[in-house]
């Protein structure tokens, strides 16, 4: 247990939030930093071929101490922290024996995570929580993941009695902005399979994640005196915030669950002149997922209609897709995972990500890769958190998967 807090502790520090306008993989300098120190502690317990590539790609290897030939397995995590807060000085604190109880994250700032707002906590009682100081995003996703892979390849590499296949591991970049795989050799990471240990809380176990795509649209207008602008200016600012009203303000993040899909603005940027807005569009289904592209694409060509062909411009992009198309005909890999848990003492929750993984590319790209609780919770903000024992539950059961391929 101490060896895994001191893992998270330590690379939570590492100010590894990724950025969606340097065009560069990594996208940030510090997820660099923390690749290379990844590498050498992986070197340090032992694996084989530990590799850093030049766009920030960790790979190793624990080599099979068995003499038959099973499945070669994979955990994969991601070492980049979401743009969307702050991951800069990360103070993480640990509340022991948590008392069920309102949590003050920062007493100056006046900053408390509320039991009335986040009951789940009270799940939690008499745990051990990590959380943030209220001024920074915690990183438990996917840190949490990486110090749980960490944590189970040590041991295993420290106890050579027990007995077990190939077992790879990956540490990839940028996966909060959807570039994750982008640079992801499949064929160098040499695992027939894999798992993601990208889930949020104990027992999550996920093979069916969103469709997804991103929509920047660009308005271009016309600035003139306002005392004389009189059928001459043309304002962006209030052409964007009309198109964005045109979006069905039930299909949100906020209103939304289980399948249902969204539009989310996640940025607005503005003057006279010019001004942007930034969508994640969102959905289980493919049909869907197409509808709610061509609904963009069908608003921006109407704009164009109203202000001008050249007042206007859309930029649309594919994320990912749904995974479960390319788990579904190998589902044993779900099953081992759902076994494993059960024999750990974990309740599994088979459902879907409302999200994505780098599971979710990789699958389409030769490596079928359903996603594991790494246990926390609130990612992307202040208010993240992540309970001990569901760290050590989740190291407990990448070790089973382990064990359960050694026998097959």
């Amino acid at each position: 247990m101490n060896t895994l807090i001191d893992k998270f502790l330590r690379y939570v520090k590492y100010d590894t939030e990724s950025d969606t306008e340097t065009g560069l993989t990594p996208s940030t300098p510090g997820q660099m930093v923390l690749a290379k120190l990844l590498a050498k502690e992986l070197e340090e317990i032992g694996l084989e071929e530990v590799s850093v590539d030049e766009n920030g790609y960790v790979m190793g290897v624990l080599p099979s101490n068995i003499d038959k030939e099973v499945p070669k397995v994979g955990f994969v995590s991601h070492m980049d922290t979401s743009p969307d807060f702050t991951g800069r000085n990360v103070q993480p604190q640990i509340i022991e024996n948590y008392d069920g109880e309102d949590i003050v994250l920062n007493k100056e700032q006046d900053i408390i995570m509320k039991v009335s707002d986040f009951p789940e906590l009270t799940k939690y009682k008499g745990q051990s929580l990590i959380t943030t100081d209220g001024t920074t995003l915690l990183g438990a996703d996917d840190k949490a993941g990486i110090a749980e892979i960490m944590t189970a390849v040590e041991y295993l590499a420290k106890n050579p009695e027990i007995k077990h296949g190939s077992v790879h591991v990956g540490f990839t970049p940028d996966e909060e902005i959807g570039k994750g795989a982008d640079f992801f050799d499949v064929k160098k990471f040499g695992a027939d399979f894999a798992y993601t240990l990208d889930g949020g809380e104990i027992g999550e176990l996920q093979y069916e994640n969103f469709n997804a795509a991103f929509a920047k649209i660009t308005f271009k207008g016309r600035n003139v005196h306002p005392g004389m602008a009189k059928d001459k200016m043309i304002n962006s600012m209030r052409i964007a915030n009309e198109f964005a009203a045109r979006l069905p303000k039930d299909e949100v993040p906020e209103k939304t669950e289980g399948y249902q899909g969204f539009y989310h603005l996640i940025a607005m940027n503005g003057g006279v002149e010019n001004s942007t807005l930034q969508y994640i569009i969102r959905d289980f289904d493919m049909d869907n997922y197409k509808a709610r592209k061509q609904f963009i694409e069908d608003l921006c060509d109407e704009y164009k209609n109203k202000f001008g062909e050249a007042n206007l411009s859309l930029e649309m992009t594919n994320q990912y897709y749904n995974m479960r198309e390319k788990v579904e005909p190998v589902k044993y890999i779900v099953d081992i995972a759902e076994e494993a848990m059960k024999e750990v003492g974990v309740s599994p929750m088979v459902i879907p990500i409302r999200g994505g993984t780098d599971g979710s590319r990789l699958s389409y790209m030769g490596l079928p890769c359903p996603n594991i609780f790494a246990g926390g919770h609130n990612f992307h903000g202040r208010f993240e958190y992540v309970p001990v024992q569901s760290m050590q539950k989740a190291v407990d059961v990448i070790l089973k998967i382990v064990e359960m391929i050694s026998k097959r």
